[in-house]
């Protein structure tokens, strides 16, 4: 049993990773920001403390880590992933600064490994699947600050030695998923016999499941560490264009309408090419994604069936 700190316990993939680490035993401690809407960890609030924290507090941070005395850290926390997360400063506040604090956190209390987040984002659009020593060419304030902490993260582990490995992760998809994402409302709407509101057909994403990115992190910090502040793609390695998610949705979910392409306004990060390069992280770490996208899906639609409570909250 290993004692846990998740950082941004409250959002999709912080909560799911909590749920695979109680599942396997180990003891975990959930830090959100103050304030955060809890609806995904209520069913597992009783097995894991939940504190509220502001992680730009480092004072505060310092303290709430260190009475944790984790084995692990996972950094999850984050601002300006979602399209009404604007605010500039926050995001350099949070995603840079919140991350200098936790990372010293990690390190003052002894931590074995801290495994940060990082994005696809941080690349910037590229013509073909980017390696992780690609150029960074980041084209939002999200990005930048998210590259800004992976080098900061990676400067940190070359110069004291601690485990400090960042995920790159493409369009995680699954349970507890944000409402208002593509592969939630295409279900939600599907389970209606309807489709919403459609960009280009030819617009694509890596989209990998979550379960897939939760073993991605405990293999970050477990396995041999070959390289100190080690960057990998969490990515299936395959593309998934909008027209192709829509056709597997209206099979799987019978819906009869025909998609209005076009019918949503394309966004600033839509992109026709947008797909990890996973080589690195499938030498060095052993990881490869276990469930296709058509089984992710598959896997997705069974739990909006088995949670009928929450149909409201993805309507």
């Amino acid at each position: 049993m290993k004692r846990v700190v998740i950082t941004g316990a409250a959002g999709f993939v912080g909560a799911n990773l909590a749920r695979t680490l109680l599942s396997e035993g180990h003891q975990v401690h959930l830090l959100v920001r103050p304030g955060s809407d809890l609806w995904r960890l209520e069913e597992i609030r009783a097995d894991a403390p939940v504190v509220e924290i502001d992680l730009c507090d480092a004072g505060g941070v310092s303290d709430c880590i260190g009475s944790a005395r984790p084995d692990w850290v996972f950094h999850l926390a984050a601002h300006g992933a979602y399209s009404t997360q604007t605010d500039a400063g926050r995001m350099v506040a949070t995603n840079i600064g919140a991350t200098m604090a936790v990372v010293q956190a990690g390190i003052r209390a002894g931590a074995e490994a801290i495994v940060n987040t990082g994005s696809s984002s941080e690349y910037g659009f590229k013509k073909r699947p980017p390696s992780e020593t690609d150029r960074l060419e980041p084209n939002s304030h999200y990005a930048w600050t998210k590259a800004a902490a992976t080098h900061y993260c990676r400067h940190i582990a070359e110069t004291t030695g601690v485990r400090l490995p960042t995920l790159r992760l493409y369009s995680v998809f699954g349970p507890y998923e944000e409402p208002g994402r593509l592969i939630p409302t295409l279900i939600a709407r599907g389970l209606e016999q309807r489709l919403p509101p459609l960009v280009r057909p030819d617009i694509a994403r890596d989209f990998v499941y979550v379960d897939d990115v939760s073993r991605a992190y405990l293999l970050a910090a477990t396995a041999p560490q070959e390289e100190r502040g080690a960057v990998y793609n969490v990515g299936t390695g395959r593309q998934i264009t909008i027209e192709e998610a829509v056709k597997i949705a209206r099979a799987r979910l019978d819906i009869p309408e025909e998609p209005g392409w076009g019918s949503m306004e394309q966004r600033s990060w839509d992109s026709t090419c947008w797909v990890s390069d996973n080589r690195k992280i499938a030498v060095q770490l052993g990881w490869t994604p276990a469930l296709s996208f058509e089984e992710g899906f598959e896997g997705f639609v069974d739990w909006f069936e088995q949670n009928p409570g929450l149909r409201e909250l993805y309507a």
